[in-house]
């Protein structure tokens, strides 16, 4: 089906594809792994014409694809899933699958439309309601939407990139059975992800990119994790993680009564409650959207409380802005590191100095030390695996995963009291997310306290020292990680839970 051969592509003295080939059969699920940086997303967009390769040729159906754009390549049966969807959320699914396809007609046929969404579901097991506005669905509703897109518009070979990444357990099942739907269709699927197991699991060929060129190739039966993951990083990075068990501290942060309503009166967080000690990791699990953004951005100073209180330390920091919350002992990780942990345009070097810039060693008597900031970041740098051209390159040419690095070491190099971790392995691969999860171990084991906030229930399960699960804005009761009840966990993600119908009921 898809055939392409010696594939090359360089941003100035940057070599991001270097001589790759890449097969996929009809019927076959092709997993695409790979480090950040090592060149899975410029191949897909050479695939998709979104950039035009150096050298190389592409034939997909025994045609070759040549100075093409991606309108041209979906016309030619390529459809890709981002992990950023393409959606109007205030317009119904219907809509949305006819926004931009010629089918549709130049007299909308919403009526004709929406029975084919409905035949098409059942054939895929996507379960979609074409009537349902988009805004009201689930993430893992949403991207099934995006699914059916390109079903719709005659894809035969589908790219999707990370496509489990905010899901929960059960979405996981329902987007994998989906996948093997498809390949039962005949259609060909490239699977990106950093999810060995989900890799493992689905795929029927495993290809390994590694620093821009194809480091293994594998079929996926008789496979390990251990193997992918020595392909992508050059080591075992997939080895237990060890924690000490050791009694927490004495309680550094309390949470009481919580809650927020938005500028609309809607109820974001209602009545959370909980304590965070010294020495301990709270790990929350939780989809994306029921509240965890606000929580976070609550606790950091980013957005106001309505009701409850928060005390760091025996500090009332409620009303307090995020400079002086800082200096009390807080960190935060955002996920969203674009628009809130970065500042795209500045080089890396200012962006690991955000916090400090005004003191000792980067500043003397007012005036900025520039040395200081070019030694500090180089030692980030390495210590982090921070890969960029030097201290100097704008943090937006770097990958979505070397952009999170940058904040990873410049929060938790403050050595915080509280460190609030919301999403931080999002989008890094397996040797980063181990780096970045031996890192929150190793504060923790310091003393240091750790708020984590994940949608990976495995990586929840992992790291918390106790467990906890957000859904429409509440917070159900910590629990010691001894005492989960994982397929309960796993309900209560999904909205199924005793909790869940708890703030249902509430709501």
């Amino acid at each position: 089906m898809l055939k392409m051969r010696g594939i090359c592509k360089s941003y100035g003295s940057v070599r991001a594809n270097r001589d790759i080939d890449l097969d996929v059969a009809a019927g076959r699920i092709v997993g695409l792994l790979g480090e950040n940086g090592s060149g899975k997303s410029t191949l897909m967009k050479v695939l998709f014409g979104i950039v035009a390769a150096d050298a190389g040729t592409i034939t997909f159906k025994d045609q070759i694809l040549a100075a093409h754009n991606p309108r041209m390549a979906i016309a030619a049966g390529l459809g890709m899933i981002h992990q950023h969807f393409t959606l109007v959320d205030a317009m119904t699914v219907t809509e949305n699958v006819m926004l931009g396809w010629d089918r549709a007609g130049f007299w909308l046929r919403p009526q004709e439309i929406a029975a084919l969404i409905r035949d098409t579901s059942r054939t895929y097991g996507l379960d979609l309601d074409p009537d349902a506005v988009v805004g009201d669905l689930p993430h893992g509703q949403r991207q099934r939407v995006e699914i059916m897109k390109v079903i719709l518009r005659g894809a035969e070979l589908l790219i999707l990139d990370e496509p489990t990444s905010n899901l929960s357990p059960p979405e996981i099942r329902g987007l994998l059975d989906v996948m093997r739907r498809l390949r039962e269709q005949g259609r060909g699927v490239i699977f990106i992800s950093h999810k060995l197991d989900e890799v493992l699991e689905i795929c029927d060929d495993i290809v390994v990119l590694r620093d821009g060129e194809v480091s293994g190739r594998r079929a996926a039966e008789g496979a390990t994790k251990a193997d992918l993951a020595h392909m992508m990083v050059g080591r075992d990075v997939t080895n237990t993680i060890v924690k000490t068990e050791h009694a927490p501290g004495a309680p550094v942060l309390h949470v009481v009564k919580l809650g927020r309503r938005d500028e609309k009166g809607l109820q974001r967080l209602n009545d959370i409650s909980f304590s965070l000690h010294a020495g301990e990791i709270l790990a929350v699990a939780g989809v994306d959207g029921n509240g965890q953004s606000d929580l976070v951005d609550v606790l950091a100073g980013l957005r106001d409380a309505t009701e409850g209180g928060i005390d760091l330390a025996g500090l009332d920091i409620t009303r307090l802005p995020v400079a002086e919350r800082l200096a009390a002992g807080l960190s935060y990780i955002p996920v969203d590191r674009a628009a809130t942990s970065l500042v795209p345009a500045m080089s890396v070097a200012d962006n690991l100095a955000l916090r400090e810039f005004d003191r000792t060693p980067f500043s003397r008597h007012g005036w900025l030390r520039r040395s200081a900031f070019e030694e500090h970041t180089r030692e980030r740098m390495q210590h982090f695996g921070i890969r960029a051209a030097g201290p100097d390159a704008p943090a937006r040419t770097l990958s979505g995963g070397n952009q999170q690095k940058i904040v990873v070491a410049r929060e938790i190099g403050r050595k915080p009291k509280v460190l609030i971790a919301f999403q931080p392995t999002w989008g890094l691969d397996p040797g980063a997310t181990r780096f970045v999860i031996d890192q929150l171990i190793a504060l923790r084991d310091a003393g240091g306290a750790v708020l984590y906030l994940s949608a990976s229930l495995e990586e929840v399960l992992m790291l918390g020292d106790r467990i906890a699960v957000m859904y429409g804005g509440r917070l159900s009761k910590p629990v010691p990680r001894a005492n989960v009840d994982v397929t309960e966990i796993g309900l209560m993600m999904a909205g199924a839970g005793a909790m869940a119908q708890t703030a249902s009921r509430a709501a």
